[in-house]
């Protein structure tokens, strides 16, 4: 996906990806992930999740990254925050309290930004992206992340010939194709909600299931 694609979808409003309540999934299993009170965490392709201010109020320091400058702007807006703005090589950074989004692309983010988080949480990043882009996403960027991080990530299944993405089916081979060479990765729960998601059973999907995995950066291997 370009981001031509995405900023389109914003300016248009055809944002149905959009949550309007907290991923339930967070909610029951971010505890189990064991991240620590306090610490920083990442958000890829945040948009303007609900759930970035569920973990910043469980006094947790968030940083998003979002193409969308609509999205970064109306999180902070509906929120009724006013933020601080600074430039840099990653884009906008806007920040308030302890919530910072940078406008830019997180295929641009390196190492040293993201030295300082502790923990991940993907939702709604993976499954945005085309099979030729989730490779680079969990070879190059996820590789960013320090030694220790530990993550939430939450994908989708279902047939791929049965609809065109995003968002995108990851199957869990696939997940830990590209990452169990560096992380950790078990399975929280799978769990059918096609009765829940009727745009899919309109376009045809027979089988729907949505996935949580916990994850957890592995050392770096000596010598």
């Amino acid at each position: 996906m370009h981001p031509e694609f995405w900023h389109q979808r914003w300016q248009e409003g055809r944002i149905g990806f959009h949550q309007e309540r907290i991923t339930p999934l967070l909610e029951r299993h971010w505890d189990g992930v064991g991240a620590a009170p306090g610490s920083r965490v990442f958000v890829p392709l945040a948009g303007k999740s609900l759930d970035m201010a569920w973990l910043a109020a469980r006094g947790h320091r968030v940083l998003g990254v979002e193409l969308s400058r609509l999205a970064v702007e109306g999180f902070f807006e509906e929120h009724g925050l006013v933020p601080e703005r600074r430039e840099s090589r990653y884009g906008i950074h806007y920040g308030a309290g302890d919530i910072e989004l940078i406008c830019g692309d997180a295929f641009g983010l390196d190492a040293d930004l993201l030295a300082g988080c502790e923990a991940v949480f993907d939702r709604a990043a993976l499954i945005a992206l085309p099979e030729d882009l989730r490779r680079p996403y969990l070879g190059e960027l996820y590789a960013r992340l320090p030694a220790g991080c530990r993550g939430l990530l939450v994908t989708l299944e279902y047939p791929p010939h049965e609809k065109e993405g995003p968002p995108f089916p990851v199957a869990e081979a696939e997940v830990r194709a590209g990452l169990e060479r560096d992380w950790r990765v078990d399975v929280l729960e799978r769990r059918d909600i096609l009765d829940r998601e009727p745009r899919f059973a309109e376009e045809g999907v027979t089988a729907l299931a949505t996935v949580a995995y916990a994850l957890q950066r592995l050392p770096a291997p000596e010598g």
